[in-house]
């Protein structure tokens, strides 16, 4: 079981196979989003669909419920863990968007300082504009399209959430500069602003607690530890021994079988998140430990496996 967390670690694409299956995959998602708050769902404008969870048991049963209480026949994407990146140093960035189309012109210039923020600080905007280089009914679009940014993704693909941003210079035209052209400009600018900073991939990392009879304590043990895991510790509770560790959530696809089968199906687990850490390089080849996308779902019968790029969230579909 897991505990409540603001943003899904489990990213699952599907794609419904008709219209009528996309009528029943809205109403499915609503009522699973009324049951279960943790559940998140984005749709794409190309009718994909992202489903988000806390853990690969949660993502199950969610396609299991579409299928079986709902009669959804979709096809699958693979399960992808919800990889962050965050910066490396400070860096400036320099936005400019000018258009002329139609008789009308669009103008919005922007440059902005960005900042590797604490772990845990989230997103966080400053305006250092001493004169009148952005007039203020500016500002508001310029830290949207800024945040927006940072949310699709950084250099990797992958949001950045602790960011510091800070705005300090720009200009505007008196009559071609609107909300529009600004919003878009502080997207550019942090766009080219996380490039020249550069940025690490980080990892969510969960706390893990597992419960076995002792005489299994030494499988499980030594299972945790080849899934990356930092032994924290280990605990002897009557007759079971409560093991403690730290594991990254991409090498805990597939635990609860594993569990099962080490323990004869005397184990038990318990999941949550601890925190995002920077994902570590592989010295015998430089290369990042993990791949940012997980071992596939157990097969349901009626929903196809195959491999589909994750959509854009970019609506929401838990909405009436």
């Amino acid at each position: 079981m897991s505990g409540p967390t603001a943003t899904p670690l489990l990213l699952l694409a599907l794609r419904p196979n008709s219209e009528t299956d996309r009528e029943r995959l809205g109403k499915g998602l609503r009522q699973l989003i009324a049951e279960d708050p943790t559940l998140s769902v984005k749709a794409d404008q190309a009718g994909g669909i992202t489903i988000g969870a806390l853990d690969e048991l949660q993502l199950e049963s969610i396609v299991d419920r579409l299928k079986r209480e709902f009669r959804v026949e979709a096809t699958l994407g693979k399960p992808q863990v919800a990889y962050r990146e965050a910066l490396t140093q400070v860096a400036d960035g320099d936005g400019r968007y000018a258009r002329h189309s139609a008789g009308r012109g669009q103008y919005g210039h922007v440059r902005i300082r960005v900042s590797p923020g604490e772990r845990g600080t989230g997103y966080v905007f400053e305006s250092a504009l001493s004169g009148d280089e952005i007039p203020d009914r500016f500002i508001e679009s310029v830290r949207l399209g800024i945040q927006e940014a940072s949310t699709r993704g950084g250099p990797a693909g992958y949001p950045i959430r602790d960011v510091r941003i800070e705005l300090y210079d720009g200009s505007y035209h008196e009559t071609a500069s609107n909300d529009a052209a600004f919003k878009i400009a502080g997207a550019m600018a942090f766009r080219e602003a996380a490039e020249k900073a550069g940025t690490v991939l980080l990892e969510p990392v969960m706390i893990v607690a597992v419960v076995v009879p002792k005489e299994h304590a030494a499988d499980v043990i030594e299972d945790l530890s080849g899934r990356r895991g930092q032994i924290q510790s280990h605990d002897d509770d009557a007759d079971v021994r409560v093991v403690r560790a730290l594991v990254p959530l991409s090498e805990m696809f597939g635990y609860a079988a594993a569990l099962r089968e080490r323990t004869r199906g005397r184990g038990t687990y318990s999941i949550q998140l601890d925190s995002y850490r920077e994902v570590p390089i592989d010295p015998r080849d430089g290369e990042r430990r993990n791949s940012p996308v997980g071992a596939p779902l157990k097969p349901v019968p009626g929903l196809k496996s195959a491999s589909v790029a994750l959509p854009e969230p970019d609506d929401d579909v838990g909405e009436s």
